[in-house]
């Protein structure tokens, strides 16, 4: 969808999916997910916490 590439892909021919994973696993994904409460609140938890 034309997003840049955040880590290095010169390692031959990478598929979309394995550049994605790769990113996954090295936490440079800069991705929040945000939780709706009950009372209406939110909680912001960044993708790093659920990867610990």
């Amino acid at each position: 969808m034309g997003a840049p590439i955040l880590v290095d892909a010169s390692e031959g021919n990478l598929s979309p999916i394995d550049i994605a994973i790769k990113e996954l696993e090295t936490g440079m994904l800069p991705m929040t997910i945000r939780r709706t409460l009950p009372d209406g609140t939110y909680q912001d938890i960044p993708l790093k916490w659920l990867l610990k």
